[in-house]
């Protein structure tokens, strides 16, 4: 168990040192002086309220209650003796405990959850490296604005900078990466600090905030006694000063600790678009011939579900790219939606909508908007709206508010609104020729090793439509983007904005959970494939089975389509042709491996689907060729 000190006192009196003098002039006059002015609510409220020394309720016992109150189903972790009492106190209300192999892929499963869900994802991890491991996850999900609940472990307040076990400064670590941090120092602030995290983290632009819970918040009283405060010599008036200070901050941890607490949701702060904006939107769209919808992941969060929002794209009946998570909004086959070219759409609308999407590098900060159209901008963060509105671009209309909304609430004012067929139709020719073209590049021979577009193909034409994909890796994912299609809403999920390697393992095992019936896809390049395969562990001891498909072409490809050419070197790039169906096998799962383009593609992958329907996690490590279908494309 985590050590919170034990003899802390007996040191201090035995030392007899500067220190001590200090410490016992801290208590002797700062404490009781200053103290009292500045903290004397606590010392009414520990009179006012009995410390309860005989319970042996703890304080992981109040956070699991929150979370229970909250619709929390999942807390994904990697155990450590700081967080033992919230596992603890989670199982018995039956919030099931999921334990991964890296504190990364817990935050990820969190993720994938808060995702499929659209409720709040919880992950808790140890204090020190367990926290810092879950550093890049965070600031993913901060990007991918996604409401995830980190609980981190801390070392008793008391011992905080005295050279505890994995005590570091954990708030300033996670204050740039969240929305709201908080540390806890008394029991009786973890049900109203976890309601305001929880708050904080579904409402405005949603996103990943931090509560710190240190041990002797978290374990009983007595045992917190006897470790911290308990021990001291008798007859010694220097140990009864400091026995007192122990005592004092003892009662204050635990005063009022056992007694009822409201634990249900706060209200949310979700902004809403203005009638005058939804009115100023039906102008501009009524006076367009060429309009186009660009939608991004903020289309499916809620108050508004993703069908509505799919009903709503469809009355106003405007061609559509979809990114993010609204990748699969319209279905598999929609005449609205458009997968290819999208720069040459967007130079020759007149009008642009973008609804959840950014101007970023993705929009080549802005440039990819022609001067000439008219551009209406929803987003429920002001910063966001507006980012590089200052160089490339302008907003005709610029509304910060819920992207869902917008959508329903300007589908059904505009009312008959029809867009220029002739357009549409042009779109759609060229998505279509593009579409014959990736088929037949799909069939061109690559030598010894498999066509990639050919292995994609396939894919895509044995999926299900029950089927969710996962997606993680550089170049064999960027040509999947263009080849798989999601089956319906919330089927898709890749890093976001932050384009983070490693997610793979964590969003499969996340996205199993939130949806049990799904048949989950997990592809991956072999290079990110590197980051996350042992949760195929954690898949099969949590029996969460998943279909894992592997793009091994022995190499970080992304990178070198650009460094080879631009430096003469692909120095780094260099993998080989690992075998990663046996490390699967190695972690309790099943291994297919197609070497050649000689082997029977589809026979494997349907083999792969029956091991999967007997509850088996499947990894298909598939060697593949070179392609030209992504030549120009850039890793930065």
């Amino acid at each position: 168990m985590t050590s919170f000190g034990s003899g802390l006192e007996e040191e201090l009196i035995e030392e007899h040192s500067v220190s001590l003098i200090i410490l016992f002039i801290l208590c002797a006059f700062v404490g009781i002086f200053v103290g009292f002015f500045a903290s004397w609510f606590n010392i009414i409220y520990i009179w006012l309220h009995k410390v309860d020394t005989d319970s042996d309720h703890h304080g992981g016992e109040i956070v699991a209650e929150v979370l229970k109150a909250h619709g929390v189903k999942y807390i994904f972790t990697l155990v450590g003796g700081h967080i033992s009492p919230i596992l603890v106190g989670a199982e018995k209300l039956g919030i099931r405990i999921v334990d991964t192999r890296h504190e990364a892929s817990a935050v990820f499963a969190a993720d994938a959850v808060a995702r499929l869900s659209q409720t709040v994802g919880v992950v808790a991890v140890t204090a020190g490296p367990g926290l810092t491991n879950t550093v890049t996850a965070i600031k993913n999900a901060q990007l991918a604005e996604s409401p995830v609940l980190l609980l981190g472990g801390a070392s008793a307040g008391l011992l905080k900078g005295r050279g505890a076990l994995q005590d570091i400064d954990q708030m300033s670590l996670f204050t740039p990466l969240c929305k709201f941090c908080a540390a806890v120092s008394a029991v009786r602030d973890i049900a109203p600090t976890l309601r305001q995290a929880l708050k904080e983290a579904q409402s405005g632009t949603p996103g990943p905030v931090f509560v710190e819970l240190p041990v002797d918040v978290l374990y009983p009283y007595k045992l917190v006694k006897k470790e911290v405060a308990s021990g001291t010599k008798p007859g010694n008036i220097l140990a009864k000063a400091i026995n007192w200070y122990l005592n004092n901050y003892l009662d204050n941890i635990f005063a009022g600790a056992w007694e009822p607490r409201e634990v249900t949701p706060l209200k949310l702060n979700i902004p809403l678009p203005q009638d005058s904006e939804i009115q100023k939107a039906v102008e501009l769209l009524s006076c367009s011939r060429k309009p186009l919808l660009v939608l991004g992941s903020q289309v499916t969060l809620p108050p508004v579900s993703a069908e509505s929002v799919r009903k709503a794209v469809e009355r106003l009946g405007v061609p559509c790219f979809l990114g993010g998570m609204a990748r699969g909004l319209l279905g598999k086959e929609s005449p609205l939606q458009l997968r290819h070219n999208r720069s040459g759409a967007l130079r020759r609308a007149d009008l642009i909508l973008l609804v959840g999407t950014v101007c970023d590098f993705r929009l080549k900060y802005g440039r990819a908007l022609p001067r000439t159209a008219k551009i209406i901008a929803v987003n429920r963060s002001r910063e966001q709206l507006y980012k590089n509105s200052d160089l490339f671009w302008k907003p005709t209309l610029a509304v910060c508010g819920d992207a869902g909304t917008f959508l329903t609430e300007l589908s059904l004012v505009i009312g008959g609104f029809k867009c220029d067929p002739e357009w549409q139709e042009t779109l759609k020719e060229e998505d279509r020729l593009k579409e014959i073209s990736n088929t037949k590049m799909a069939e061109e021979h690559t030598g010894e090793y498999v066509n990639p577009l050919k292995v994609l193909k396939e894919v895509e034409n044995i999926l299900p439509e029950n089927s969710i994909l996962v997606v993680d890796g550089g170049d064999f994912v960027g040509s999947a983007a263009y080849i798989l299609r999601p089956r319906g809403p919330l089927c898709w999920l890749d890093p976001g904005a932050f384009g983070t390697l490693g997610v793979g393992g964590g969003f499969a095992l996340g996205a199993k959970l939130a949806k049990p019936d799904a048949q989950v896809w997990l592809i991956y390049g072999d290079g990110s494939c590197g980051y996350s395969i042992a949760e195929i562990d954690t898949m099969v001891r949590h029996k969460l089975p998943v279909v894992a498909l592997v793009g091994n072409d022995a190499g970080w490809t992304q990178i070198a389509r650009e460094q080879v050419p631009l430096f003469g070197s692909n120095v780094a790039c260099k993998l080989v042709h690992t075998n990663y169906e046996v490390v699967a096998e190695g972690y309790g799962g099943k291994g297919i491996l197609i070497s050649s383009s000689s082997d029977d593609l589809i026979s494997s992958l349907k083999k792969a689907v029956d091991l999967h329907s007997k509850d088996h996690t499947v990894l298909i490590n598939v060697l593949i060729g070179n392609t030209k279908f992504r030549e120009g494309s850039i890793s930065v």
